[in-house]
């Protein structure tokens, strides 16, 4: 483990499960918004610690994952995996989820008591967590797998990724609560990261570069027109607190 060729894979895993991981702490943190206030935090560490259980195991599985690449069916020539299911029913869904939260966004039915869907509880949003992060697993761990063949690496990257994440995940969640464009932005990522599942379910491989490039961008831009918007409101702040001393 501490030879230089697996620190450099166990750095270089690492990073690469953060980044993976980004679109997994948006949706738990969308997940858990809607829980009572006193629970969202225990639910995103109790859903992502046993989302790592899940990981860990499908890393000790590595001949039932790596199965999970051969062909079952085939449909208009096209042959059909397990992944290949995996991967579409978890698109699907994320396009499910998040083009409903984006409606009740646009309509203004998450702000002053006007949400009329009933609260999801402490259980059931654990379950959506634990789905989800298998579906974003497969990728990790194919990655994993393509990069070490030493498990206990894999692993090693893996635990410390999702500790990164589970720390963090407090942080982003009151972040995305406080900046309520950057919840739609993170949504829409979420719409994009379902679309690029269903087209991995039948065989359009896309980019995984080009997405998250896009997202960071994204994120940029926002990041600058929240900066512009601050600096507005401190000028108009200024230019009310001096106006009545010019005046006397």
């Amino acid at each position: 483990m501490f030879t230089i060729e697996h620190l450099v894979g166990f750095l270089t895993l690492t990073a690469l499960e953060i980044v993976l991981g980004i679109d997994n702490i948006i949706f738990v943190s969308i997940v858990t918004s809607r829980l009572p206030a006193d629970r969202q935090q225990a639910a995103r560490r109790l859903g992502l610690s046993l989302a790592l259980l899940f990981r860990v195991m499908l890393l000790l599985g590595i001949t039932w994952v790596a199965g999970l690449t051969a062909p079952l069916f085939a449909i208009a020539g096209h042959d059909v995996s397990g992944r290949d299911i995996i991967l579409f029913g978890g698109g699907l869904f994320l396009l499910a989820k998040a083009t409903r939260e984006i409606h009740h966004r646009v309509e203004g039915l998450d702000v002053d008591g006007h949400d009329e869907r009933r609260a999801p509880s402490f259980g059931s949003a654990i379950v959506q967590i634990i789905v989800l992060d298998v579906v974003f697993s497969l990728d990790s761990v194919i990655t994993a797998v393509g990069l070490s063949q030493h498990v206990v690496v894999m692993i090693a990257a893996i635990v410390a990724a999702m500790i990164v994440m589970i720390v963090s995940s407090n942080a982003i969640a009151e972040f995305l609560h406080r900046h309520p464009t950057l919840v739609m932005l993170a949504l829409a990522f979420l719409i994009l990261v379902g679309f690029v599942l269903v087209l991995d379910g039948v065989g359009v491989e896309v980019s995984r570069g080009y997405v998250y490039t896009a997202m960071a961008f994204s994120v940029g831009v926002e990041l600058l027109n929240m900066r512009r918007q601050q600096r507005i409101q401190q000028r108009r702040t200024q230019n009310a607190t001096s106006a009545p001393e010019r005046a006397s």
